[in-house]
């Protein structure tokens, strides 16, 4: 046992009050299936398109003028090759 205390009053709260099981469901309830039921193991939503655009307008890629030694393009992190796997088309720009 990891010697954490739990939170028997809460839980029965949450159970009983906030998810208005009868007391009867709620202790024949394992503790993971209360876990879901009060939402506790949901994941993250996967990263869409449209959040990634908007990542991407908020934090835009560094440029390097001619006198920092750039060339005008996105700066791209150490040790990122690009090409293909990149997900860089022959010319280095996005596909």
């Amino acid at each position: 046992m990891s010697g954490a205390r739990i939170d028997w009053p809460g839980l029965v709260r949450a159970g009983l009050h906030r998810l208005g099981l009868a007391p009867g469901a709620f202790w024949a309830l394992t503790p993971v299936e209360l876990k879901i039921m009060l939402g506790a193991d949901q994941a993250a939503a996967p990263l869409t398109r449209a959040r990634l655009a908007e990542l991407a307008a908020a934090f835009p890629d560094a440029m390097k003028g001619a006198d920092d030694g750039g060339t005008g393009k996105p700066d791209r992190a150490a040790g990122d090759a690009g090409g293909a796997a990149g997900g860089l088309g022959p010319d280095g720009d996005g596909l």
